[in-house]
């Protein structure tokens, strides 16, 4: 399948400062993982679809899940738009994301975040 997405080697230099130290096991080869979770995410499909070059859908589902709820993706993307010379303006996988002006005055009631 030649349509399929993998992080290269200078991408995940940048990402790898973001991830969780391993704990017992090594976990199974992060870039495939990684690369497998961008590409559902990205194409909109279910994790069972998922092409088997990425590896058991239920790893990639695993991982997605387990990293985040620690907040893991959190930290990668205020770390990579922290790098960037625009604040306001992050380039994630050619996908452009601005958040509007008015976002910055939005309150989140206390109970409904958790906070």
């Amino acid at each position: 399948m030649s349509d399929l997405y993998w992080l290269t080697d200078e991408q995940m230099a940048r990402l790898r400062p973001y991830f969780p130290k391993s704990h017992g096991r090594p976990r199974v080869d992060d870039r495939r993982v990684l690369s497998g979770i961008i590409f559902v995410n990205r194409n909109g499909s279910r994790w069972c679809d998922a092409p088997k070059e990425y590896g058991p859908h239920k790893t990639l589902y695993n991982r997605w899940k387990r990293w985040g709820e620690i907040g893991v993706f959190l930290r990668m993307m205020e770390g990579l738009a922290a790098e960037g010379a625009d604040p306001k303006t992050v380039m994630i996988d050619a996908t452009y994301l601005k958040a509007h002006r008015t976002a910055s005055s939005l309150r989140v009631k206390k109970g409904i975040s958790g906070g």
